[in-house]
């Protein structure tokens, strides 16, 4: 079998797509018709939370059943609807009064419905990031538009791959030819977090492939096989890097802090819900839930697996954790490119082999160094200058200041991360 055939095969047993990696292609972005009070809803929940109205509105809507919604990609669309119209429900009145119980009608089809595509019912990165995302014009196509591009951007694409993913994600993102499926509060600082960082997945696509060939060369000691992977690799996430710098033209902090951001905020680990939620007729007792983090980013937890990046103690334990709010398929192939790779490196005294390993390392180092001053400049700066203002910034305040959206410790998760990323490198004898 060709190696094209058999990474297709690979592609279609984890439910990953060649040109977009992990980003769901081609979302649905509608429903049958029995659906549109939820679809409703979920257009119009700004405005909803804007006007103190959600909640009475979804207390009011009727309970529906399940048996309408058939794909896949319907399931994924309609667990978008009530992941949004969930958190929408919780953090109406901010940190003041976030909503301890999820009225049954909400509660019971949108835990059935995560049943039925194996996540938790909670908003998580596979649905606002991954599933949350359309095109204006389905003509002008994100692939069919870069059949268009000038020559000169096939020249990219074969010699610099890298360079040629951030152009098109800038040409598609300046073109406004790509938009959300459903927003948050925030306005443009919603929508310009969720496609930036929807870009940033797709720029890891050539990555996912390339890991994909790292893994089937290691099993026969094809180290030419192996460097060629791992180029791929270091391409892609030196471009996922470019791409996200992209958020520093679309996303005020000062927004994402005071009104974005707790929208994205679970019931775990988190001062403002300290209990968890109550999703009745479902759970007598609180559930205790994270809210979608960038550690549930199956691109970046791939690139640490195929890598051998160690973590160790709470950082593995989270970072596990959040595997688990990873489509399932995703979760396999994590676990499948958890293999020997570092050591099968160091036995091999290959110079070139460490080189290209240790550019791998150098890249993802380099991205999650970017993430670290992301985060200063979108959560600690804001949160700073509130407390020197004396001014609570929206409906977060302090709360979540120290803390991620998946709950945890932020700064220092994300250095610790980082220090374990630096050790993986490969140093002298072997390189």
């Amino acid at each position: 079998m060709e190696k094209s055939s058999i990474l297709k095969v690979d592609f279609e047993d984890f439910e990953i797509s060649e040109k977009m990696g992990f980003v769901l292609e081609k979302p649905q972005t509608k429903l049958p018709d029995y659906y549109e009070v939820w679809m409703d809803i979920a257009c119009n929940l700004t405005h909803l939370i804007e006007s103190r109205t959600l909640r009475d509105v979804v207390r009011k809507m009727p309970e529906l059943s399940l048996r309408h919604l058939h794909s896949h990609r319907e399931l994924r669309l309609a667990r978008l609807a009530l992941g949004v119209i969930t958190m929408g429900y919780v953090w109406q009145e901010g940190q003041t009064a976030p909503a301890q119980v999820l009225p049954r009608n909400l509660a019971v089809p949108y835990w059935l419905l995560s049943q039925k595509v194996g996540l938790p019912p909670i908003l998580v990165y596979a649905d606002v990031i991954l599933a949350n995302w359309k095109l204006k014009d389905p003509n002008r196509c994100l692939h069919k538009r870069l059949l268009c591009l000038h020559y000169t951007a096939y020249t990219l694409f074969f010699f610099f791959p890298e360079y040629f993913i951030r152009m098109t994600s800038c040409v598609v993102y300046q073109n406004r030819n790509i938009e959300v499926i459903f927003s948050l509060p925030g306005g443009e600082t919603c929508s310009g977090f969720i496609i930036v960082s929807m870009l940033v997945e797709q720029a890891a696509s050539p990555g996912i492939t390339g890991a994909l060939e790292v893994d089937r060369a290691l099993k026969t000691s094809d180290i030419s096989g192996i460097k060629e992977g791992l180029s791929e690799v270091t391409r892609a996430l030196k471009a996922m890097k470019e791409t996200f710098e992209l958020l520093h033209s679309h996303v005020d902090p000062t927004t994402f802090h005071a009104t974005l951001r707790i929208f994205l905020s679970g019931w775990r680990d988190n001062p403002m819900l300290p209990n968890g939620l109550v999703y009745e007729d479902i759970s007598d007792e609180p559930v205790l839930l994270s809210g979608g983090s960038a550690g549930q980013s199956s691109s970046i937890q791939c690139f640490d697996a195929l890598l051998c990046v160690r973590h160790y103690d709470e950082t593995a334990a989270f970072l596990a954790r959040m595997r688990e709010y990873m489509p399932a398929p995703h979760q396999r192939l994590i676990h499948s490119l958890s293999g020997s790779l570092r050591d099968f490196i160091m036995s091999c005294s290959n110079p070139d082999l460490c080189r290209s390993y240790n550019s791998c390392i150098t890249a993802l180092l380099d991205l999650r160094n970017y993430h670290i001053n992301a985060v200063a400049k979108y959560i600690l700066v804001p949160a700073h200058r509130a407390r020197l203002s004396g001014c609570p910034l929206g409906g977060v305040g302090m709360a979540l200041d120290s803390r991620g959206a998946g709950g945890s410790n932020i700064m220092g998760f994300l250095k610790t991360v980082r220090n374990n990323t630096r050790k993986a490198l490969i140093t002298e004898p072997h390189c």
